[in-house]
């Protein structure tokens, strides 16, 4: 059983026969209030009073307040008026809520009465035992947790064996749980039924007890040879780093059942993770097909970057049943989305139902795709859309703004870029990614001591990270100032990054604020030459043209020129360059 106040979240409203009747039934044995002495009535109604319990034997007002206690977790007071209840209800229900909320909060005490009164009440033996070793587990008494785990697994109930895995997983002491799980649950005790063998194995392996994990589930392939456990004895060996063992079991368990896609699934996940993409995608071509081979072949797909794969499987979808094809609207969007088909794309992340689990992203990506295609005002307004409707969702909501922001970034609409990020920090205060952003959107637009600041920022937070380093370098560089930090920044991320051509790039710029000119030259030209950047381009022939060459300089701009015609870093360039 689950411990903590999670188990208790959902309310379980009791019947007609145990809520307001149970009520009125304890109300006729309550002691009565019914005032002082009773003249001779004139009319034979008046001689009827009015029953009013006090609070405390009020068996609906103690029902109703721990309900509201539970409508707001607070355990201890619905446990509080439970264990008012119990004593005034004869509902069986009642004394187990009340003996399962005072094991939550550790009220040993109370829980021991609500036992002993559930008893009374008709408890049948396996729910007592349970209850009694989850008591006795609560108070670090292995002794009786034992004995009474031994009632619930001997008392032939159909469900003890499950209800002793839930008293095992809501242990406080999970060593303690252990020990018990390999004392009791063994091959010998354990009834003929691989579901109990599987979770028994499974709740070994939660628990760290990995070797007994193994052996049960070997235990359970050779006595039940069932697909379903040689697939858990196949994971169980994967995970232990016998790849070999667990893909030789899933071949015994495919042989089983050949079309079994859960089966196929699991086989070709298996061999992904090992590298062997090739025959995890041969495995799923063939056979029976759902939403989730579709999506794992597609993931192979991409990742092997095999285009006529993506584009077969793309055919295939479209032309599939329509439960699998609706499922998979994502899935097309993004498929459509790789064979650069953006219309078809826009097309069928549109059809993503509002309760998909990728109705976010669906939206994200068509923002995405408007921007590409020129349609700015679409994009944003979709993502405003996004902000308004995922307001109570902050992770959703950092999304958006964050995409907002960027697309600002390639538009260089750096004001609204800033906006857009400071509005993301307020969902998510000192985001370090959020922060980067914010700081290369103030440095293009000149605002350097912001930008200084949202950098600096984000060292303090991340000390390592080798890009703030850069970028807090490369603006300080920019700027002419506080060159010594720059230069120490810097050297730190090429340290890192020694072969990055824009480390490389904020390295020669330095150099140039140093006034090392050769020095500039050599390096900016290693990065322009790894990577044909525009902005290294512009680097490389500023420091040119101050060098005297300034043929070589304008070569340079005109390859820039050519790679991005808009540049605006270059046009400033040319501009203080050739005023």
């Amino acid at each position: 059983m689950l411990s903590g106040s999670t188990k208790f979240k959902q309310l379980r409203h009791f019947a007609a026969c145990g809520g307001l009747a149970l009520a009125l039934a304890g109300c006729a044995a309550a002691p009565l209030r019914t005032g002082g002495s009773e003249a001779a009535p004139a009319q034979p109604l008046a001689r009827l009073a009015v029953v009013t319990p006090d609070a405390d034997h009020d068996l609906l007002a103690q029902l109703l307040a721990g309900e509201m206690a539970l409508t707001r977790t607070d355990l201890p007071t619905a446990a509080r008026h439970y264990g008012k209840a119990m004593v005034l209800s004869d509902d069986p229900r009642v004394a187990e809520r009340a003996a399962t909320l005072a094991i939550a909060v550790h009220d040993g005490a109370t829980a021991r009465r609500a036992i002993d009164r559930w008893q009374a009440l008709g408890a049948g033996p396996a729910a007592l035992a349970q209850a009694r070793a989850q008591l006795a587990l609560d108070e670090g008494d292995t002794a009786e947790a034992r004995r009474q785990l031994e009632k619930l697994v001997g008392s032939g109930d159909k469900d003890a064996w499950r209800q002793f895995g839930r008293v095992l997983v809501g242990a406080r002491d999970p060593a303690q749980a252990a020990q018990l799980l390999e004392a009791l649950a063994t091959p010998q005790r354990l009834p003929p039924d691989p579901q109990a063998w599987l979770a028994m194995s499974e709740l070994g392996d939660k628990l760290g007890r990995h070797a007994y994990a193994v052996r049960i589930a070997e235990a359970a392939m050779q006595r039940f040879q069932s697909a379903e456990t040689y697939t858990w004895a196949a994971q169980v060996k994967f995970r232990a780093g016998d790849r070999d063992g667990a893909r030789a079991l899933l071949k015994k368990a495919l042989a089983k059942e050949p079309r079994n896609t859960r089966l196929r699934l699991a086989y070709a996940s298996m061999l992904s993770q090992a590298g062997d993409y090739a025959a995890a995608a041969k495995l799923l071509d063939g056979g029976p097909q759902d939403a989730d081979t579709y999506a794992l072949r597609a993931a192979l797909a991409a990742q092997a970057k095999d285009q006529k794969a993506i584009a077969r499987l793309y055919r295939q979808l479209q032309q599939a049943p329509d439960e699998v094809r609706t499922r998979s609207a994502f899935l097309l969007g993004q498929l459509a989305e790789m064979q650069d088909r953006k219309d078809e794309a826009l097309d069928w992340y549109g059809q993503v139902a509002d309760d998909d689990e990728h109705a976010f992203d669906a939206d994200l990506r068509s923002a995405v795709i408007l921007h590409e295609q020129g349609k700015r005002a679409d994009a944003h307004a979709l993502l405003e859309q996004l902000q308004t409707a995922y307001l109570d969702q902050p992770t959703q909501l950092r999304h958006a703004y964050e995409a907002d922001a960027e697309l600002y970034m390639r538009e260089q609409n750096y004001p609204a870029a800033e906006n857009a990020f400071s509005r993301a920090l307020q969902v998510v205060p000192d985001d370090p990614a959020l922060l980067y952003g914010r700081g290369l959107a103030y440095a293009e637009a000149g605002k350097v001591d912001k930008a200084v600041g949202d950098l600096r920022r984000l060292l303090t937070l991340k000390p390592n990270d080798v890009d703030a380093s850069n970028a807090l370098g490369y603006t300080l560089a920019d700027a002419n100032r506080d060159l010594p930090e720059a230069e120490r920044l810097i050297r730190v991320a090429r340290a890192a990054k020694p072969d990055d051509p824009a480390i490389a790039d904020s390295w020669g710029w330095l150099q140039y604020r140093l006034g090392h000119l050769d020095q500039a030259v050599q390096t900016l030209r290693g990065a322009w030459n790894a990577r044909k950047d525009a902005d290294v381009g512009v680097h490389l022939g500023e420091v040119l043209w101050k060098s005297g060459r300034q043929q070589d300089a304008q070569q340079v701009f005109d390859q820039v020129r050519r790679i991005d015609p808009h540049n605006a870093s270059l046009q400033a360039t040319l501009k203080r360059l050739k005023p």
